[in-house]
């Protein structure tokens, strides 16, 4: 089993003059996005067996298993530890303390059970560990018995603009031998929080009893890494799970049981939908498979989080959903369109630095851009280079059995900067309230490759940098690729 290495941030300084003197080596103007024509020599996108050794279930009677955490409150100081008992609901105590098997507290939770057609699920322990301390590694222990199983988990720094901090950002990601090789690319990654923009276990893809059987098989699949570090995840089309023929017409039913949010502690009315503060950065969740136009509680909700958001505390203002808003593949082609003309004003005005999504199997990254002054009568009716306007990313390439998305549309869109058909996942560091450094790493035929690079300028914190003409090369792919070398 591989295990997060249990290691700090090492000094950021060095790693930036590297990737500064990429930068400045390569073409400085580069006006065209990049389609790239690296063809991926694909493993089969088949779930992997079930009685492979990566869904192995613990030793032990009613040992617990799916282990997995995500932040528990609005600023970074609780934690919400969730797993699963296969046999009776047992303990539902966390016992934890900042040395390894001397637990000095203890926290109670709750036990649930959900049935889904025929398929009954494990006995689900959710419990709230809060109070924590910044900047703490905190170890704890669950199960009873000669059945408890250990765990640590790291807390962030204090909310500060200038903390320093490494997010992953992983989509549709499944539980297919592509999938686990992106698991394992991303441990190597040194990332300290997983934004998980949507489809997870895929096992809508099964019916009836198998889809619980393949919910349980996930949780196991992906414990190795989430139950040492919190992932903050939304929901996406896969987790719907509408399915009259099975009498099952609750939306996001299983999903809801197994993956709770802290959606109380930012006043949002639905898990769905909801934001926390970490480090640097205010993450806002939006669900893209829940009404959102105006009057709508998402739509409420949203407008009144992003008045809340204070850039001197938080300088990083980041937006995850399932649906993007810019794609240019021919899969979901426009299908973010209804969510892009109720919330593009919004991302524009209030600074958005970045917008993740999924969806789309395959990687995207488009320029600075907006189509906000579009309208039915008359204006720009398509999008223009905006200096105040996100960067889209999609990144719903984590390896699901539904397998890659290859058709670009052609010509490759001006707002679009690099696209590729391939399986990968993504980090951002933060360094400061100035800078961060993306990259996106491939999946290249097993081996990590870092693809697309490149340095996020702050949008509050940078505006006085503004004075040179924006141009569409403001960003680059630093990675030497052959399109690169025909310029």
């Amino acid at each position: 089993m591989v295990i997060l290495k249990d290691k700090k941030m090492g000094p950021v300084i060095p790693q930036l003059l590297v990737i500064g003197c990429v930068l400045f080596s390569f073409v400085s103007n580069v006006y065209g996005g990049v389609t790239s024509s690296f063809i991926r020599s694909e493993w089969p996108s088949v779930d992997i067996p079930l009685d492979n050794e990566v869904f192995v279930v613990p030793n032990g009677y009613n040992a617990p298993e799916q282990v997995h955490i995500t932040q528990g409150d609005y600023d970074g100081k609780a934690v919400i530890i969730i797993w699963v008992t296969p046999n009776e609901p047992g303990s539902n105590q966390v016992r934890y303390g900042k040395s390894e098997k001397q637990y000095e507290f203890t926290a109670e939770g709750t036990v649930k059970q959900y049935t889904f057609y025929n398929y009954t699920s494990g006995y689900i322990h959710q419990c709230l560990v809060n109070d924590l301390e910044y900047d703490t590694k905190y170890y704890y222990e669950i199960g009873e018995g000669a059945s408890a199983r250990s765990f640590w988990f790291q807390t962030p720094p204090a909310i500060d603009p200038n903390a320093a901090y490494k997010f992953g950002i992983i989509g549709d990601l499944g539980q297919t031998y592509n999938s686990l090789s992106t698991l394992e690319h991303y441990i190597e990654s040194g990332a300290q929080t997983v934004l998980h923009v949507g489809d997870l276990s895929y096992a809508d893809r099964y019916t009836y009893h198998d889809m619980g059987v393949r919910w349980d098989s996930y949780g196991r699949f992906v414990e190795k890494v989430q139950a040492y570090q919190p992932w903050i995840w939304t929901v996406g089309n896969h987790e719907i799970e509408y399915m009259p023929y099975m009498n099952e017409v609750v939306p996001f039913k299983q999903y809801l049981y197994r993956y709770p949010t802290p959606y109380a502690a930012s006043e949002s009315s639905s898990p769905l939908w909801y934001a926390v503060r970490r480090a640097s950065a205010h993450i806002i969740v939006l669900s893209s498979y829940s009404p959102f136009v105006k009057y709508t509680p998402q739509y409420i909700w949203l407008e009144a989080e992003l008045k809340k958001v204070d850039r001197e505390e938080t300088p990083w203002l980041i937006v995850i959903m399932h649906t993007p808003i810019y794609n240019s593949n021919s899969a979901h082609y426009m299908e973010g369109e209804s969510m892009r003309a109720a919330f593009e004003s919004w991302f524009v005005e209030y600074n958005v630095d970045v917008i993740f999504a999924g969806h789309v199997h395959a990687y995207e990254r488009s320029y600075r851009i907006s189509n906000i002054q579009y309208n039915i009568t008359g204006g720009i009716s398509y999008p223009v280079p905006d200096k105040f306007a996100p960067v889209y990313i999609t990144v719903g390439d984590g390896g699901n059995q539904e397998g890659l998305a290859s058709r670009f549309n052609d010509p490759q869109p001006d707002y679009s900067a690099f696209r590729e058909a391939s399986y990968g996942h993504s980090t951002l560091e933060i360094m400061n309230k100035t800078h961060a450094l993306y990259h996106w790493n491939r999946n290249d035929d097993g081996k990590k490759v870092a693809t697309d690079v490149f340095v996020l300028h702050n949008q509050y914190w940078n505006k006085s940098l503004r004075r040179r003409k924006l141009k569409k090369n403001y960003l680059h792919t630093v990675v030497q690729t052959p399109e690169l070398n025909k310029i």
